[in-house]
């Protein structure tokens, strides 16, 4: 199954939940709809759901974090494409629509100061600098949980830079790299960003990732090396607010709400 077809089925039991058949018409998004806004007008969500967006139809795009078939997650597009927003979008999901004790989130990136607009609540462990020792202890803390972990509990780890991990050193980027492989069976879900003009620095990483979302690749060139097609028309997505996927051979195109 893809991200979408278990957002199929995580729609059936919204539909169950709310007690009313979900009948959304066909028509583009309306501007710069907030996630607020957009995560009431949904209603209750699945508790395994986790959104990621909204598609032009008016559905919720989600990933369910019980399902580890769709493995880690790239968000991948050329430079001002909205990947780091797309990913605090997702924190700030996760924050209004779990409790802490289902899902926790931590982040990696250069610049934690980025960060600094997402809400602090006890969904997050942390903002941590690949220039930072505490980012080797977390990794590591992360791995023994995961490792041990038997509970529902979920956790995002949140990467703003596939590139950065050169940053780190060997163990750490092993423990990565298991956690890649395995987090997602065990309820760890890496979701990382990759500028899609320097994809060839973390050539060896890319095949980790079955699921890629995709802002937009104005070089088809780029697009295809990374797994876009001409149906997918990666360069004519909105930078910074509108995102594609694959699924079952075709593609979705889906909005990021803004904060």
């Amino acid at each position: 199954m893809t991200i979408i077809r278990r957002f199929s089925l995580a729609l059936e039991e919204l539909v169950e939940l709310n007690g009313e058949d979900v009948s959304p018409p066909a028509r583009p998004m309306p501007a710069a709809p907030t996630l607020s806004g957009v995560l009431a007008e949904i209603g209750s969500l699945p508790r395994e759901a986790l959104f990621l967006g909204i598609a032009s139809d008016g559905l919720p795009v989600l990933l369910n974090l019980h399902d580890p078939n769709p493995g880690p997650l790239m968000v991948v597009g050329d430079s001002g494409t909205g990947k780091t927003s797309l990913l605090k979008m997702i924190a700030q999901a996760a924050q209004q629509t779990h409790h802490s004790v289902d899902v926790q989130f931590g982040v990696i990136t250069n610049d934690p100061a980025d960060w600094e607009d997402v809400p602090s609540t006890d969904h997050c462990v942390g903002v941590f600098s690949v220039h930072n020792d505490n980012t080797q202890e977390f990794i590591l803390s992360l791995a023994r949980w995961a490792h041990a972990n038997k509970s529902k509990q979920a956790f995002l780890l949140l990467i703003d830079d596939l590139e950065s991990l050169a940053k780190l050193d060997f163990e750490t980027l092993q423990n990565i790299r298991w956690l890649l492989l395995r987090g997602p069976s065990r309820r760890v879900w890496p979701i990382l960003t990759l500028n899609a003009e320097r994809y060839g620095q973390v050539l060896s990483w890319i095949p980790m990732f079955r699921t890629r979302i995709f802002g937009r690749i104005g070089d088809d060139r780029v697009a295809e090396a990374l797994g876009g097609d001409k149906v997918s028309a990666l360069d004519q997505l909105e930078p910074g607010d509108q995102f594609s996927l694959r699924e079952n051979g075709g593609w979705i195109r889906f909005w990021r709400p803004g904060f």
